[in-house]
């Protein structure tokens, strides 16, 4: 499969004197979309976080394409290619729609290129071209996670950070979102790492999965690997990792690699 186009290594953050993620490491090969399961208060945002530059580690690295990006900036991973779609959306809710959708390019200055990359969200998300004009606050959830997306995509990111795009929504929007995430992949190549409470769409759609724990990666491996588990069957499909029993150890469980 060659050298991954996303490499951490023992990446460790913290929260004041709480660490947060500890000794993290995970792949993301180009053209894949990698999802990362767990819990709440499992560490997934922390970990978008840190990748993105929004968050600096204390320690390990990030790679993209073998250049070490931790500790950056965000504005310095976007240019190099790294875009998070944070959780919550965070769209600006008192401009445009096609106004939120331009400063996802704030980096380029390709205006054939950005309007090019305008229809082109509009094409996958066809509500947002009839409501362009229509300040982004307005919209609904479902419609505020596309908006966010495609402000990500305006971006043309190397990779993109997904974080919990189902939060919120109702299983038919969850299930809409998640195809065009797929969509998105097969057709534009976008490599994507999702991280996501919802199991059971996420695997759906992910070639490679990790489940986090307290912190910790503590099992991976092909998606229809971890859809087969026991572990992950007990544990996450049909509880969505909300359960009591969802948020126990699991450090002496199985790790594919």
């Amino acid at each position: 499969m060659g050298e991954p186009l996303l490499k951490i290594e023992n990446l460790e953050s913290y929260y004041g004197p709480i660490m947060a993620i500890r000794g993290v490491s995970l792949e993301v090969h180009e053209g894949q979309i990698v999802t990362v399961l767990g819990a709440n208060g499992a560490g997934k945002t922390t970990l978008m976080k840190t990748i993105s530059g929004v968050m600096d580690p204390e320690k390990g690295t990030v790679k993209l394409a073998g250049e070490e990006i931790q500790g950056r900036d965000p504005d310095h991973s976007v240019r190099k290619g790294v875009v998070q779609v944070p959780e919550g959306r965070e769209i600006f809710p008192l401009m445009s729609v096609e106004d939120n959708l331009k400063m996802g390019a704030f980096t380029r200055s390709d205006r054939a290129g950005i309007a090019a990359d305008i229809d082109m969200v509009y094409r996958y998300f066809p509500i947002l071209k009839e409501r362009a004009n229509q300040d982004a606050g307005t919209l609904s959830g479902g419609q505020q996670q596309m908006l966010a997306i495609g402000r990500g995509l305006m971006a043309r990111p190397r990779v993109m950070l997904l974080d919990e795009p189902s939060l919120g929504l109702s299983p038919l929007l969850t299930k809409e979102i998640f195809a065009i995430i797929k969509r998105l992949n097969a057709e534009q190549k976008v490599t994507m790492l999702v991280v996501e409470q919802n199991a059971k769409i996420a695997l759906e759609a992910a070639h490679y999965g990790y489940v986090m724990e307290l912190g910790r990666i503590v099992m991976g491996g092909p998606a229809e690997k971890l859809r087969a588990s026991k572990d992950i069957q007990e544990f996450y499909l049909g509880q969505q990792g909300e359960s009591q029993r969802g948020q126990r150890r699991w450090k002496n469980r199985k790790t594919w690699r």
